[in-house]
This record gives C-alpha cells, structure tokens and sequence, in this order.
C-alpha cells in the first residue's frame, strides 16, 4: 500500500502534471526565443541574467535563473515537500564551457491543506556558475538552455521556456562584477558552510529527530529542511528551543512508506526508519542559513521549555520543587520500591540500634544517592558540552549499561527469591544497620536505587528535569539534587525517626516470604531490559540481529543462574566462590564484547526478486535458512558471516538472497523442490549470466568450500 509521503511526493505531482497537460495542452508551449528574457509565462515571469557581460579565458562567471510570481503562485526547492518539482535547467553550450548546476536558496515553508511545500513566493533567484575553459578564443559566445518548471497556487501548471545567455569572451582582465540585483542578493542568501565556531548534531528518537545547533548567531525562528525525502514529517510543527549556547529544533520524523493511504505523518505511530545521516538547511533567518551534515546518534531528548505541557512557563524554584516531589514519589516505581522495601525491613529489625548510627546510615544512603546523581548530571553537561543532548535515562540507550544493570539486577534477584545468600547484601538486610561496616552497604544501596530509578520517570519529574536541561549547569544541578534528596527523603526520615517504623508490621517469617516476593518486580524489571536490549541492536534492515544479542544475553543470565545455584549448593565454601566469579566474569564478558558488525545485507526472497537479480546477469547465492535450524545458524555465524566469506561476497559483487523458512512458504518450498531439496540448510549459488544451473552446495558448509564455490562459480 502508499503511505500518504508517498502518494504526495510521486503520484500527487504526476497526476497535477497531467491534468494540467490534458486540460490545456497550451499551458506546455515553451516560451522565449533563446534570448535572456524576460520572458512571460503562466502566472511568472523568467528571465537568465549574469553579474557581467564578459568573462575571461580560463574565469568563472556568476549567472542565474530568475523567477517573477503572480500573487499566491509559488515554485519550489530542491526538496519540494510533500508535493512539486524543482525547477531545471538543460543547456546546450560552444566547446569549452560548461554550466553548474542550480544552487536554491533557503526556502519557506508553503503549507497546503494537510501538506506541506517548501518552496518560494514572489521573486526567486537561483544562481549558477558559467565556467569557461583556457584555450576558449575570445570573441562571443552563446548559451542555449531550456528551462523547465513547476508553479503552483491551488493548481499546478508546469512552464517551459528556451532562454539563452550572449556572452563574450574577453583577454584582458575584467573587475569583480558588484554583486547587485535579484542575482546579487540571492548569492549572499545561499546557505553557507558552519563556521568552525558553531557545531551541529542531531539525535534520533522514536517519534521525532532533535536537531542541536551551537552558535553565537541570534534566532528565535530556526527551521530545518532536508535535502533527502522520506525523512521528516514536512507537515509537523518544528518545534524550536533555546539552550544554553545555541538552539534545539525538535522535527517529527516521517511516516512509513507502507502506512495505510491517506495517513497524515503526524497521526500514525508507523514511521520511516531512522537515518543513518541528516543533510539539509538550518535556516536561522531570512539572511541566515547553513548547509548542515551529521550523523543520526539514536537517543531520545527530554522535552524542555516551550514544548508544551507542564514545562511552559516553569520558573527555577517551581522545578526545583517538582523535581523534589517527583523524587519522592519515584519510591513507589515498580524498579524502585523493592530497594525502599528492604530498607525497610532493615529498620524494623534494626528498631532497637542506637539513634545515633541509625541516622548515620539515612546519611549515608543519602549521599550514596546525591554522589550518583551528580555523577549522572556531571555525564549529562559533558555531552551537552560535545554539542550532543541528551536526556534523564541516557545510560539506558548503552547496550553494555543496559546488559551491566540487567545482570547485575538478575544476581540481585535471585539472592532475593532466596537462592542464596549475599550475606552483608548492598541492602544491609539482616542487622548491617546496627554495624559499622554496614555503612558502605548503605551507600551503595543509594547507588543501587539511584541506578534501578533510571528506567523510571515519575509525575512532575518529566516538566523538571527538561527545564534542568535547558539551564546553565548550576540551575542543572540544583534540580538533579532536589530530585535525589526526593528520591532519599523516606528513608532519611524513618532513619532520623525510628518510632515511626511502629506503623510497619513487627518482625517474623513473613518478612522472608515478602522479601522473596520483592524478586518479581525485579525479575519484571530485567525482562524489560532484555527487551530494550534486543532494540538498541534491531534495525529495519536486519531486525535478526536484536533477536541474536538478546540471545546473547540470556545465555549470560543463565551462567549467572548457574554461578547463584554454587552459591547456594556450597555456601561460604571457596570452591562456590571461585566458581561463580568466573561464571561472573564469563557472564559480563558475553555482552561486553561488541565486535563491529560487518555483515552485508541480504535481501529477503521472493520469486521476483530472484528472477530479477538473475536477469541481472549478476552471481546470485540464495541462503535458505530458519530460525529453529540450528545448523543454519552454526554455518551463518562461523562460515557465511567469516571476514573471508564476506569479503568475496562484496569484491565479486554477488546478490545475496535470504529465504527465510522459518515460517512455511509455499514459494520458498517450491524453489527448493526446483534444486532436488525439501529441507534447509540449502545454499545456491547462480553463477553469473542469465540462463546459468544452480550449483547446490552441502548442508555442512566450511569456510574453504565456500570460497572455491564462488571462484568457480563468479567465473565471467
């Protein structure tokens, strides 16, 4: 199916097209008798005019296109939006000289019902470089172009006119031509390249592109333009903020070309994939502009001030506030409370300390959660001051974090579902509040609950912290610090109080079982992580490789089971503690290791596909394969995906063809019944040329048989 980006920017203009051809062919008479012009069209005038007369041997000359519009008519960028074409040029020129191409001034936003153009009004000058070769003879020289357009008010009328520049060439030296007229000014509006003072990133969420923007320059109506279609939703509100140092354009991203048709970009949740880069203008202001390229960095961005919602008009003491409260009710998040809890129980065996270490403990949890916290907002300013953003919960868009956390709170849980026993645990369960060196187990229990409250956001926190992010580092910290001491404050109190544990049950068994209890929230919490885990490897591309790191990382979860088990078996015994630290060690190790992935892309198959790559004249390999065929994925991961394989794979230019039978297919069925097989691992290589016989390969692949098969086989 069309999406609506799709119908709009291909099939929309090709029907304007032609209706406007059917419905009155004069409308695509060329106008203008290779003269410059000006010369009259529907609804414009155009004209090519250049900044001198003459030009030298071996010299450059400033020219261009300019355009004259009726009222409410525009034509269009580079990018024409949701809908439109750019004006061309085709030239016809003497031995010698050639022509540029068209460059566009930063344009503006044209909106037209639901969609949106980027385009220009009134009058337009698109320049252009004439450049004349050294061995040109002087004397006068023609230039024939033809000029192509599209203008549109509520219709679209295309326009053509053959236009022509008379120029001579001259020996002796000319003056810089002054740069004046629609030309002249269109040449100090064409977007420039950053000066080496301003820096440009931009980071990619799951609903929206941030792009950041450090500068001097003053602005309060930045817009962004992509060169590439399929990228933003042109028709969304670009949403601009100041920070400390620059400005913020929060840009939705695009739809998926296979949404359903008539879907507007900005009310379907069904997005293109992310960019890998984001080429386009950053227009500053009329006069201002820059041509900006950088990486896409996955990542989502807090919403900070002027976006709407709570953060409007938020002051410095209301966030501090909201980031206090918000602190405190983070206690009761599902990855918090189980902390809260055993603390809690702690105090209540504890009831009977002295006031003085028991509130020496509530200290020292609470500077465990301040220290982590400061370490949080110091990692937060450093990447805001790298010219990147990012948001409360970055840690979680590292996948060695994520796998960190989600081991180290699996081993966490499984001591308390009662599998073995940490003894003088981070929580100091147990009695480690009435004892000195229970201090650090305190501290580190703030750590702990610091850490597991990153996944969460608690009401009020979101409005605050996004203004934190947006203020000076000063203003930053101070909220990052009324939201740890929220985050502190019900223990400290209960600490610096012991009456109050009156009001929780007394001491017995049951406090076991609701420890062990305590485990499934956490157990919850590390199931989540494993998720996010497999999306931070998936992309749209090779979704497969979320499913294998996920893999991956249950694999580590279960030697961490296995090491929790020893513990248990043989309790304070060094043989279950040298056997679970290198099961520890193994464990971390698996996720740790991110070797870069090198592989190329296989296509998915299907009949066309193959007959098209085979038509193609082109070596094709078809790899039928299925996730529950276990040699399938012995041969891809030591074989197929060797740096020798691939390496022969890319230099020989072959078409790699995935036939993934995992779930039946009829189509894939009958291919393999066309080569003498009925099951998978098949592997088939065409060899280049049309009408070429397969050459079947064994089930049981080596790296060497795979080699001498593409030798002999990619042959021309």
């Amino acid at each position: 199916m069309f999406s609506l980006r799709r119908l709009t920017s291909s099939f929309f203009p090709a029907v304007l097209l032609a209706i406007a051809t059917v419905s009155g062919r004069a409308q695509l008479v060329t106008v203008g008798d290779g003269g410059p012009g000006p010369v009259k069209a529907q609804h414009l005038t155009a004209e090519l005019t250049t900044l001198a007369p003459s030009v030298n041997p071996g010299g450059t000359l400033q020219a261009g296109l300019v355009l004259t519009l009726e009222e409410k008519w525009h034509v269009y960028w580079a990018n024409a939006g949701d809908s439109g074409q750019p004006p061309k040029i085709t030239w016809t020129l003497p031995e010698g000289v050639t022509a540029g191409p068209l460059q566009f001034p930063a344009p503006s936003r044209l909106p037209l019902g639901p969609l949106m153009d980027f385009g220009y009004e009134d009058l337009v000058a698109f320049p252009l470089t004439i450049s004349v070769a050294k061995d040109v003879k002087p004397g006068p020289i023609h230039l024939d172009a033809m000029v192509n357009w599209l203008v549109c008010s509520s219709t679209c009328i295309p326009g053509k006119a053959h236009l022509g520049l008379n120029l001579t060439v001259v020996a002796q030296p000319t003056p810089e031509p002054a740069r004046v007229g629609a030309l002249g000014t269109a040449l100090t509006l064409l977007p420039t390249v950053l000066p080496a003072t301003a820096k440009y990133s931009v980071m990619g969420g799951a609903k929206d592109y941030v792009v950041t923007l450090l500068t001097t320059e003053k602005t309060s109506n930045a817009e962004f333009y992509p060169y590439e279609q399929d990228q933003i939703c042109n028709a969304a509100e670009q949403t601009l903020t100041k920070i400390p140092g620059g400005v913020q354009i929060r840009v939705p991203r695009a739809a998926a070309t296979d949404a359903p048709v008539g879907t507007e970009c900005t009310k379907t949740d069904k997005l293109a994939p992310l960019a890998k880069t984001l080429h386009g203008v950053l227009k500053l202001s009329d006069k201002i502009a820059y041509d900006v390229t950088g990486p896409v960095v996955p990542g989502e961005v807090a919403v900070t001030v002027g976006q709407g919602g709570a953060a409007s008009g938020i002051t410095i003491p209301v966030a501090i506030g909201l980031a206090f409260l918000g602190g405190i009710i983070l206690n009761l998040m599902p990855c918090v409370f189980p902390v809260l809890f055993l603390k809690g129980l702690a105090l209540v065996q504890s009831s009977t300390s002295e006031r003085k270490q028991l509130r020496m403990h509530g200290v020292v949890y609470t500077l465990g959660i301040l220290v982590s916290f400061w370490t949080i907002v110091a990692a937060l300013l450093i990447v805001r001051a790298g010219g990147s953003q990012a948001g409360w919960g970055f840690q979680l868009q590292s996948p060695i974090f994520i796998a960190l956390l989600a081991l180290g709170l699996f081993f966490f849980s499984l001591s308390l579902a009662g599998q073995f026993d940490l003894g003088l645990s981070l929580t100091s369960v147990g009695g480690g509040l009435a004892k000195k060196e229970g201090y650090a187990g305190s501290f580190f229990t703030g750590v702990l609950a610091t850490i597991v409250a990153t996944p969460c956001t608690a009401p009020l926190m979101g409005a605050a912290i996004g203004f934190a992010l947006a203020q000076s580092a000063g203003v930053t910290f101070a909220v990052f610090t009324a939201l740890g001491l929220g985050l502190a404050v019900p223990y400290l109190a209960l600490s610096f109080q012991p009456a109050w544990t009156k009001i929780l049950p007394r001491p017995g068994a049951w406090m076991e079982v609701l420890k062990q209890l305590t485990s499934v929230p956490l157990f919850i919490t590390v199931a989540w992580l494993l998720w996010v885990y497999g999306n931070l490897f998936a992309s749209s591309t090779v979704p497969s490789n979320g499913v294998d790191h996920e893999s991956l990382l249950l694999l580590s979860l279960i030697l961490l089971a296995i090491a929790g088990w020893a513990l248990g078996r043989w309790p304070a015994k060094l043989k279950s503690s040298v056997t679970a630290f290198v099961l520890g060690a193994i464990a971390v190790a698996i996720p740790l290791y991110q070797p870069k992935d090198t592989t190329l892309v296989w296509a998915p198959y299907t009949t066309q596909a193959v007959a098209d790559a085979r038509a193609e004249g082109k070596p094709v390999f078809i790899d039928f394969t299925a996730a529950w065929c276990l040699s399938c994925q012995v041969n891809e991961k030591l074989v197929l995906k060797s740096a020798e394989v691939q390496k022969v794979l890319a230099d020989k230019h072959v078409t790699l063809i995935r036939a993934d039978w995992t779930q039946y297919d009829p189509a894939i069925t009958r291919e393999l019944a066309a080569v003498d097989r009925s099951g998978v691992p098949t592997y088939v290589i065409y060899p280049a040329g049309k009408d070429t016989k397969a050459d079947v390969l064994p089930e049981v692949l080596t790296k060497q048989l795979v080699l001498d098969a593409l030798a002999k086989d990619t042959k021309q």
